[in-house]
């Protein structure tokens, strides 16, 4: 939506500054996207006077110019023709930028004689493409004058962004009613005057009963022995501003009272039309040409005005080339209807046109408009145009419908913590246009007809709020739970973060992916209810409640893939859904890694990543978010979607799983369209255990890192086992040997092949033990040591290798 200062002071009493208006624009929900004021950009031209023009000694063609402006006398070599002693031109200083030729005037020398500056054209200036000469201006005119204030350039123009449930602030009226609320200026009363038809309009409005929904009301009038023809300078002005094309007097009446106070209307050349004008729907593949010169396909949702023998414009949307004025229109029919919003959308949809009408249309305009539009486009059109007008013809009826709501004062209190006067709120709302009353301690606000969408308390005192203005609220710090330090996160919060900040360090690249997957590849990743799938879906391939993350992270890292990038390693943290309850809900830390784990290097060759990669990741997702790392086991009962023999699960026992890791399934590859290989992992945030805190450490930060000052000490053991022994059941065994003098044991080699036995393997591990009150002995370090021997042999049926 676009206007000038001026334009909007046709309207609003105000000595307010450009940039308040502005700001307050902003603070009242009028976002402003631009402001447009060529008087800065041609502030270095004013006017100026020729008091000397010579021909110049070395140049047929040049004169050599004394000009004088309001900083002096300057002399100007100049190739105009029509440059001459006395003529009022206009002077670009050095150092000025000419927007016409793209130059920054330099002092200069042209056969021998100094110019400095330059009396420019309107080719020169931008101003159209007229170059026979400089600009002449009468010669009564003063020196000194910007050159922006003669030609009418001095009117900043605002763009404003208007939400879809502002219809009424599509015009400038209902901006300045807005700011006029805000204490920027006083709303003027809007000038109508009724004006009785001498004659009986010889067409008239009809409508279909079936469109009654549709067009409840439209009215109009006929005009005779008018003149049509350009309007008025000031008018073209405003429309050029705003960025349309002034046509004739008619057609621009239409436009301005459409940006000037929300009303859409049209006009039809009386004599073009056949017969009366009839509101009706479309027949299907009924044809249209319209003004836009393209002809058009109806169906028989759209409603049309049709005369006796074809239609004559898309009702709401845009009219007919038939029926359009011209200059050479004398008799002209005037249409001022109301189109029900939804019909519009649909219409305009379907045919692909794009229209101010229907613009504001789909908005909504205001309901009363039908009746007083025909008033303010009868006094416009008889003020430029003459002629005589008719009476008003009409069909259906104006909706009467007022709604009064209550509001209770202090709900602006209790819904925005900030307290406003009931006086306030009362001057306020009437400002805006409510009618307002009080009962008891109530507020009833009648609303007016321009403002559909204000239906409940809510919406009053959004309105109040929005015009005291959002800076108002108090900063209120929020309270943190009675058990919880000041400013100090909860548990799943620092799961969260912790997490993230693990698996960057990583290698990872966070990614945010949306939380609805298609069916199909719920399907794939262990289906979901019905009660999980979208009733109203943005996308068919956005209709399902993602079961998982991963196949919103595969579809990126095929998306990748396809680009060249096919080594990926990607992270989200977020919900995945079970069923349609809180429960059903859990927050997962889930990754992939695809391709190879490093880049082709001389130094160190890349391999394709495996389910060892995938592990790692979710160990250190795990650790990070102060899951028992040390008392995981491993399962075999990974997730369908995981390769069957490539996978497994982290646990702290059968039920109690904390992670599902390992390669994905080559069948769901295939499905999402990816090469593999590809592992990935899943981490269940949620059903990590709480940590447990002893009596009286409640509230307690964590204790700080103990180190000993003892030296560590490690032993080598290997343990001949069963080939099908898992190595963490022998590490788990180790660790529980002396708890507190062992501190961490890692597999070093697993070994297969001569000296040992067919069925069996050898595993070699390194046992570090921390000692933190003395140096250990020889003596200790031998009786931890048959522990340790002890304890692997009855847990895994080994023996010690020799």
């Amino acid at each position: 939506m676009k206007f000038t200062l001026n334009w909007l002071k046709d309207h609003l009493d105000t000595d307010a500054s450009l940039e308040a208006i502005v700001e307050k624009l902003s603070l009242i929900g009028l976002e402003v996207e631009g402001v447009e004021n060529k008087a800065d950009e041609l502030k270095a031209f004013k006017t100026a006077k020729v008091i000397e023009a010579v021909q110049h000694p070395n140049a047929d063609r040049l004169r050599v110019c004394q000009v004088q402006s309001d900083e002096g006398i300057s002399q100007v070599v100049c190739g105009a023709p029509n440059a001459r002693t006395g003529m009022i031109g206009v002077f670009a200083p050095v150092g000025s930028y000419v927007p016409g030729i793209d130059l920054t005037l330099k002092a200069g020398n042209l056969r021998g004689e100094d110019s400095n500056g330059m009396l420019v054209s309107e080719r020169e200036m931008g101003l159209s493409d007229e170059h026979d000469g400089i600009i002449d201006l009468p010669e009564d005119t003063e020196v000194g004058v910007p050159l922006a204030e003669i030609l009418g350039l001095d009117d900043p123009i605002i763009e404003i962004a208007i939400t879809p449930n502002r219809g009424d602030c599509l015009g400038v009226r209902g901006v300045a009613r807005d700011l006029a609320a805000a204490g920027m200026g006083t709303l003027k009363p809007l000038k109508l005057e009724t004006i009785e038809g001498s004659f009986e309009s010889s067409i008239k409005w009809k409508a279909d009963a079936a469109v009654a929904d549709d067009v409840p009301y439209v009215a109009g009038r006929y005009f005779k022995n008018l003149k049509n023809g350009p309007s008025p300078k000031w008018l073209q002005e405003r429309l050029l501003a705003i960025g349309l094309r002034p046509i004739s007097a008619l057609v621009d009446i239409t436009n301005y009272v459409s940006f000037d106070l929300g009303r859409p209307l049209h006009v039809f050349d009386a004599d073009k039309v056949k017969g009366d004008l009839t509101m009706r729907y479309a027949k299907n593949d009924e044809e249209f040409l319209a003004l836009d010169e393209e002809t058009y396909k109806l169906s028989e949702t759209m409603v049309v005005i049709s005369d006796d023998t074809s239609v004559q414009g898309l009702g709401g949307v845009m009219g007919g080339l038939n029926s359009g004025c011209s200059d050479e229109t004398t008799n002209m029919f005037l249409e001022v209807a109301l189109f029900d919003p939804t019909s519009i959308a649909i219409t305009g949809r379907k045919s692909g046109i794009l229209s101010d009408a229907r613009y504001r249309f789909e908005r909504t305009v205001d309901s009363q408009s039908a009746d007083w539009g025909v008033d303010v486009a009868t006094q416009m059109v008889l003020d430029l145009c003459g002629g005589e007008v008719s009476k008003i013809t009409s069909a259906g009826s104006i909706p009467a419908e007022k709604r009064v709501i209550e509001l209770r004062p202090n709900r602006i209190k209790d819904l925005c913590g900030v307290a406003v006067e009931k006086d306030n709120q009362i001057e306020i709302l009437s400002i805006l246009g409510f009618e307002v009353a009080e009962k008891d301690d109530l507020i009833l606000a009648t609303v007016p007809s321009w403002r559909p969408d204000v239906e409940l308390e809510a919406c009053l005192v959004e309105e109040i709020l929005r015009i005291h203005g959002y800076e108002n609220i108090p900063e209120t710090q929020m309270e943190m739970p009675s058990y919880l330090p000041q400013g100090v996160l909860t548990l799943a919060q620092r799961r969260v973060s912790n997490t993230r900040t693990a698996l960057c360090w990583r290698g990872l690249d966070e990614a945010v992916t949306f939380s609805f997957v298609s069916y199909a590849q719920a399907e794939l990743f262990g289906g979901v209810p019905d009660s999980l799938r979208v009733a109203n879906p943005i996308s068919t391939d956005l209709d399902t409640m993602r079961p998982s993350i991963l196949p919103t992270l595969l579809s990126a890292a095929a998306r990748n893939t396809d680009r060249g990038f096919a080594d990926n390693a990607l992270f989200e943290v977020g919900p995945q859904y079970q069923d349609d309850t809180a429960k059903g809900q859990k927050q997962m830390a889930t990754g992939l890694r695809s391709g190879s784990i490093a880049e082709r290097h001389w130094e160190n060759p890349s391999r394709p990543v495996d389910l060892f990669d995938a592990k790692g990741d979710a160990m250190a997702a795990l650790s990070a978010a102060g899951a028992p790392v040390e008392n995981l086991q491993v399962f075999t009962s990974a997730p369908s979607y995981f390769h069957p023999g490539r996978s497994g699960v982290l646990g702290l026992g059968p039920k109690n799983v904390l992670a599902a890791f390992g390669e994905l399934h080559p069948r769901v590859l295939e499905a999402m369209d990816i090469k593999g290989p590809v592992v990935a992992f899943e981490v269940f945030l949620d059903n990590i255990p709480q940590p447990k805190i002893k009596k009286g450490e409640s509230g307690k930060i964590k204790p700080a890192l103990d180190l000993s000052p003892f030296q560590s000490v490690d032993r080598d053991f290997a343990f001949v086992v069963d080939d099908g022994v898992e190595a963490g059941k022998l590490i788990r065994a180790v660790k529980g040997a002396d708890k507190n003098l062992i501190i961490d044991v890692v597999l070093f080699d697993v070994y297969k092949g001569k000296g040992v036995e067919d069925g069996k393997k050898s595993l070699a591990i390194t046992v570090t033990l921390q000692p933190r009150d003395k140096t250990l002995t020889d003596e200790e370090i031998e009786a931890v040591s048959q522990k340790v021997i002890a304890q692997a042999m009855k847990a895994t049926g080994g023996t010690l290798r020799g």
